[in-house]
């Protein structure tokens, strides 16, 4: 599996560079041969690990960052006291992220969603599985937190939708208010159904 590739390797850097440049440009915008320049590998090496070409290239580039994500997360709501702390300092972080990158640098899944939705079912797909294994992972914090399953669902799908629309709107606005807003309107959110 592609997360577990050796790190420097022709592929991973495939794969990196697609999933910096879905950043910035997202998928349309991102050219083959602007992959294989700054992943400085020769073009036939891409069809080598990739002979379905760009859109397979980006249904593992999707996958492979939303587990990254997902594990990244993960990591800040253990490292957290409790899990409201952890929702806020995920909001935080991707905030800090936004300003030290010039707002370029926003999720590469949320950004391929946007432009692919309708037009790419595979790629679709890709963004929904992502989105799908995100909302487990939340669930399964709340839950251990001591919310109960339908909520623990719910909330999950709420603070990611919060996080996602956030990322639009502090991009757009080349600003942090949207993060800071929709962070605290989150941790209320699982604040009130800890209390419940």
């Amino acid at each position: 599996m592609a997360a577990n590739l050796k790190p420097g390797t022709t592929k991973a850097r495939i794969l990196d560079t697609t999933a910096e440049l879905f950043m910035r440009y997202g998928y349309t915008g991102t050219g083959l041969k602007q992959i294989v320049a700054d992943a400085n590998a020769p073009f036939g090496s891409l069809y080598h690990h990739f002979p379905g070409g760009k859109q397979e290239l980006g249904v593992e580039v999707i996958h492979r960052s939303g587990a990254m994500y997902l594990e990244l997360v993960l990591g800040v709501f253990d490292a957290a006291p409790d899990i409201v702390t952890g929702v806020h300092d995920c909001f935080a972080g991707a905030a800090e992220v936004l300003r030290a990158t010039d707002y370029a640098d926003a999720c590469p899944i949320e950004t391929v969603a946007l432009e692919v939705a309708s037009t790419n079912e595979p790629l679709r797909e890709a963004t929904a599985e992502v989105f799908e294994s995100w909302i487990e992972g939340a669930t399964e914090k709340f839950r251990a937190a001591g919310i109960d399953d339908s909520t623990a669902r719910e909330l999950s799908i709420s603070v990611i939708a919060l996080l996602e629309g956030a990322f639009v709107l502090a991009r757009a606005s080349r600003a942090t208010e949207a993060l800071d807003a929709a962070g605290k309107t989150a941790a209320a959110a699982v604040e009130a159904a800890l209390r419940r």
